[in-house]
């Protein structure tokens, strides 16, 4: 029998069972994170491509982890998660050598995603069960080969009700931070009915395991403005009570509120606010085009506060 398999197997009998709310989550000590998606799209971007700014905290997401094969025609895999970021670049001598430079990195990885090979990478489980059971030991297998930090929900495609994506979610966030297998957990929800529903029923029940909402505003609308941008957050502040929320943009041209329009504006209100916990960005394979112009940019806000 596979040591490692063995040594989980005992653990993960908790994490397949209910698991009461009065467990409390570690908070993330800093209210100024910058996160970073990373790896997706296969562009040859590297840690060290990227400015990193001392003294901030600084979260890389390695996108994405999947739980389908790695095929023509990909299929769902039941928990059983594979890498499918650049791994020619992002490997983990690499991510070894960036934590060794930067005390203030953290490396994560993010679960789901939108497409595999073509296909939607849809969260399919066979049951609560067994996909817990698979998850946990796959995600733990890629954490401890790659020593991240952190874990990342960004299934946007959904084959299963709200609540067994509660259960299957939740008990393998509560797994992976009461065993210290990460230090860090968050989820990247955004404005889509059948997409919130699945995300809610997981906040409602186990938000107390959930450090930060990487919330997709760059999904609203392009035009989006100032004023527009801060109800956003306001929903979705009312709808992850208790939440750290994260505001957002992407360098892929896509929706929401650019830095050309005056998204560091709606930043300066929210954390005269107290609000501004923290930015992401999508991605650093994007942002390569600028010179990572954005994400130095927005570090230096952040800085700033301090």
């Amino acid at each position: 029998m596979n040591p490692f398999k063995f040594c989980i197997s005992i653990l993960v009998l908790q994490a397949l069972f209910n698991i009461s709310p009065a467990t409390g989550a570690t908070p993330a000590s800093c209210p100024g994170v910058f996160r970073e998606y990373i790896g997706a799209e296969g562009k040859n971007v590297t840690f060290s491509d990227v400015p990193i700014n001392p003294n901030i905290e600084f979260h890389f997401l390695l996108s994405f982890a999947i739980d389908y094969t790695n095929t023509t025609s990909p299929e769902p895999t039941n928990g059983d998660f594979l890498v499918y970021w650049d791994t020619d670049n992002l490997t983990p001598s690499q991510i070894s050598s960036i934590k060794a430079q930067y005390k203030n990195v953290k490396v994560g990885l993010s679960l789901g995603g939108d497409t595999v090979n073509g296909k939607n990478a849809t969260f399919a489980p066979t049951s609560i069960t067994s996909w817990v059971r698979n998850a946990i030991y796959s995600i733990t297998k890629i954490v401890k080969q790659y020593n991240l930090d952190a874990i990342d929900i960004d299934y946007e495609h959904f084959n299963a009700d709200p609540d067994t994506f509660a259960e299957c979610i939740g008990r393998l966030l509560y797994y992976l931070k009461q065993n210290n297998v990460v230090s860090y957990t968050s989820i990247a929800p955004y404005a889509d009915d059948s997409v919130q529903v699945h995300y809610l029923a997981l906040w409602r029940k186990y938000g107390h395991l959930i450090d930060y909402v990487n919330f997709q505003f760059y999904a609203y609308e392009k035009g989006t403005t100032i004023t527009q941008f801060l109800q956003y957050f306001e929903t979705q502040r009312y709808n992850y009570k208790g939440g750290k929320i994260l505001v957002s943009f992407g360098t892929d041209n896509s929706g929401g509120l650019s830095p050309k329009h005056g998204f560091y504006d709606a930043c300066s209100i929210l954390r005269s606010r107290g609000k501004l916990h923290g930015i992401f960005i999508w991605s650093a394979d994007d942002s390569m085009q600028d010179c990572f112009l954005y994400e130095k940019l927005s570090q230096d806000l952040l800085a700033s506060a301090i």
